[in-house]
């Protein structure tokens, strides 16, 4: 009957509700200003409903600075929080149940003293090492191939993986030591095939050293593998997105089993989170990025098999600026909405069966298992960093080229450019970090310096420098150093003195594709009276985020200009000799940290100390206010994120030097 269908019916469905599935643990990435004003936003997010945490860093905390460096002008505070010593660590955490809590940190470089400083205040306040949960991010490939924040040379910054991998195995077993990140790949271009194929060559590159190493016993070493967590892009193409995890998922499980003997299949399972793709949010029509978000999320958490354990979303308004708390909120209801309110976690894997599903992973499978072998073949991935950067960049300047020919449709960028004006615009929409944080910091260090034993700093930087030196796990040292008081600069000093530092590869060496319009701005160069232009590409400051700088160097190769680029994290005065010693006719700076008020100004003022008049071009993230005063400062264009049309940006470079000639 009727009435027993629909008994049934919701007999079914309760049945479905009671086998629901726990959600993933939900974050937002942020940090910014000071240690204080980070922990306030933590939270107030976690009052609100966040289930974990995950600390975004300053550029000088992430590159081993302390505030008062000269290459940390500029950047304190901007991208993330400022933690320079021990007592930062504490006030960053204070009232927030670090026992209970579990925390990322995007931290690589500097990870293992960032790992030291959270456990030291841990024990600090009674809370035992072996209790606390969370990632340290610590994936230094993909710093040298995309994201820039790297210091040592690879073989020394494996050295400290493996050191912190061990290290956490036998004291801190709940933790993540190691996070490899496929997502800054696909930000910097990475074809679906090439994320599955470098990440995983990554993962075998750190397990056979830490195998190799003899730290860990071989019966603990199936649960060193099981310790590896992986950080994944979902991007807008999310039924593409559902095949490339399950073909993470499926090729990790085999190379557990099969390369490291793990027979647990809970120990062989891919536990990764997530944040969605930044690299799609459009500064036009910025409204259009909470659609993008929405279905971004969907890609990684739709297949059971293959969901995210954890996902942070980012907010509408990141291609414009820092978000304020309120736009993380709406970030973080999308995930409530989604976990909590719909019937996703209801089901089995909803997949299972799918023929287009089963067949697109099977694919990817096929063609990412050749792409690792050649990466093996290579010498694995920290041996191939300039062949695999190469490659990088020749995907996105494929990306690139697709999106000015409207290829690949970015609706509010190349298609539906009309557009009603956004009430969530205008003045307020997104966060400005105080200046004035800058010079608290460094008062901060300065007194903390001066209340500390230095003849304790002097002997715990000093045991830092022996065991570094020799074959010693270094991880001991370092807590003992964030015991003594040493700053986040000092730590890092030791450790440059005794590695060295590296200058990581650009990949536009060898020019890739080319399109119809940049040929014919070839044509132009090749007229004109001169000689081709010269054309300086330069990133002062700390800024990492390379992908932009490089596109603008390998279009300007490909429309017939000489390009001098020596990669990231140059001073303004290295970019004035460099634009006075190659004779260059346009100086390029690209900067997406938001210190370009400083930095160009600087820039221009060292430009104009060495005698060089030659006109001044800024890329970045860049709001319109800041735009028009580095226009009156005297930069002759500001291109932001909405200006995707390369060729019309080479034009641009060609006019400025044909006017420049004829005066």
């Amino acid at each position: 009957s009727l009435g027993s269908s629909a008994k049934q019916g919701a007999r079914v469905n309760d049945a479905h509700k009671s086998q629901r599935d726990r959600p993933w643990v939900m974050r937002t990435y942020s940090g910014h200003s000071t240690a204080k004003a980070s922990n306030e936003l933590y939270r107030n997010n976690l009052e609100k409903g966040q289930t974990g945490l995950s600390i975004a860093f300053d550029l000088p905390t992430q590159t081993g600075y302390d505030p008062d460096h000269p290459l940390a002008v500029g950047e304190v505070g901007k991208v993330g929080v400022p933690v320079y010593h021990l007592g930062q660590m504490s006030i960053l955490l204070d009232e927030i149940p670090v026992e209970q809590m579990n925390t990322s940190m995007t931290i690589n470089a500097t990870a293992a003293w960032l790992l030291g400083l959270y456990i030291a205040n841990a024990e600090d306040c009674g809370i035992a090492p072996g209790t606390l949960r969370g990632t340290t991010q610590n994936d230094i490939v993909k710093e040298y191939l995309s994201r820039g924040t790297y210091i040592f040379p690879p073989e020394a910054s494996k050295r400290l993986i493996v050191d912190m991998i061990a290290y956490c195995s036998q004291h801190v077993p709940l933790w993540n030591p190691i996070n490899i990140c496929s997502y800054h790949l696909q930000e910097a271009g990475a074809t679906p095939v090439q994320e599955i194929a470098y990440s995983l060559a990554n993962a075998i590159d750190i397990l056979d050293a830490v195998r190799d190493s003899g730290q860990v016993p071989e019966d603990e070493f199936p649960r060193v593998v099981a310790s590896i967590s992986f950080f994944v892009n979902s991007g807008i193409r999310f039924v593409e997105e559902v095949c490339k995890m399950r073909a993470f998922t499926q090729m990790w499980d085999e190379i557990c089993e099969h390369r490291y003997g793990v027979s647990d299949p809970k120990l062989r399972r891919f536990r990764y989170g997530v944040q969605v793709n930044s690299l799609g949010l459009t500064e036009a029509q910025p409204e259009n990025n909470v659609q993008r978000i929405v279905l971004e999320a969907l890609g990684v958490t739709l297949s059971k098999r293959a969901r995210a354990r954890s996902l942070q979303l980012p907010a509408w308004n990141e291609a414009l600026g820092l978000p304020r708390p309120w736009d993380q909120q709406w970030s973080l209801r999308i995930q409530q909405v989604l976990a909590l309110e719909t019937d996703l976690l209801e089901y089995d894997d909803i997949f299972d069966g799918s023929h287009v599903v089963e067949n697109r992973t099977a694919e990817l499978v096929r063609e990412a298992q050749l792409e690792l072998d050649e990466v093996i073949e290579l010498g694995g991935a920290f041996v191939a960093i300039d062949e695999l950067k190469q490659r990088l960049v020749a995907s996105h300047t494929d990306r690139i080229r697709q999106i000015e020919s409207t290829e690949l449709t970015i609706v509010g960028v190349n298609a539906f450019e009309e557009t009603t004006e956004s009430p969530l615009g205008g003045e307020g929409s997104f966060l400005k970090v105080d200046p004035q944080v800058e010079a608290e910091m460094i008062e901060d260090v300065t007194q903390w310096r001066s209340s500390r034993s230095e003849e304790a700093v002097t002997a715990a930087l000093q045991r830092l420098s022996d065991a570094a030196s020799g074959d010693e796990n270094i991880m001991p040292y370092t807590i003992a150093a964030a015991r003594a008081g040493v700053t986040t600069g000092e730590w890092t000093q030791v450790l440059r003195e005794v590695f060295g530092e590296y200058r990581g590869p650009t990949g536009v060496q060898i020019s890739s594709g080319n399109s119809v319009g940049l040929k014919e701005v070839a044509e132009r160069c090749k007229k004109l009276s001169g000689g081709p232009p010269r054309l300086l590409v330069a990133k002062p400051g700390l800024d990492g985020h390379s992908n932009g700088a490089e596109q603008i160097a390998v279009a300007a190769r490909n429309a017939g200009m000489e390009v001098v680029y020596e990669g990231i994290r140059t001073t303004p005065e290295h970019v004035a000799a460099t634009a006075r010693d190659e004779d260059v006719d346009v100086i390029g700076l690209s900067i997406l940290s938001g210190g370009h008020l400083y930095l160009v100004p600087s820039v221009l003022a060292a430009l104009k100390g060495q005698g060089v008049t030659s006109p001044v071009i800024v890329g970045g993230i860049i709001p319109e206010d800041d735009k028009d005063t580095l226009l009156n400062a005297g930069v002759s264009r500001v291109y932001t994120p909405k200006d995707y049309e390369i060729t019309r940006i080479m034009n641009d470079l060609v006019d400025l030097v044909e006017s420049r000639r004829t005066i």
